[in-house]
């Protein structure tokens, strides 16, 4: 059974940094890409960023400049590194990953992120 941990969520003011971690384990699979959403009550899910195993990364247009991700390997770990907050990022940031055997991915359980003066 995997497990996603997500840490680093916090309360911050607008154009402060804030780095997320997400860290797998008890995978036997193979991890492939993984990456983040944010979501708001009632809201659909969007898409934040994504890294392969290579170092391949798919970043959101709204967060590009901003935002970007990297991965640890050896600790199945990726993090998002936020700069430049605005109260618009205020979310949930949920992780994700996928595996390379093509079966279900899993998400995390989610850490807030709160921008606000």
């Amino acid at each position: 059974q995997v497990q996603l941990v997500e840490s680093g969520g916090d309360s911050v003011q607008p154009g402060d940094s804030l780095r997320l971690s997400c860290a797998a384990s008890g995978s036997a699979k193979r991890i492939g890409r993984m990456g983040w959403y944010r979501q708001d009550p009632g809201h659909q899910r969007d898409f934040i960023a994504s890294i392969s195993i290579g170092g391949d990364i798919i970043l959101a247009d709204s967060v590009k400049g901003r935002f970007t991700i990297s991965r640890d390997n050896t600790k199945n770990t990726i993090y998002l590194h936020m700069s430049n907050l605005r109260p618009e990022d205020t979310s949930v940031y949920l992780c994700y990953i996928l595996f390379l055997d093509s079966s279900p991915g899993v998400w995390g359980q989610g850490a807030r992120v709160t921008v606000s003066s």
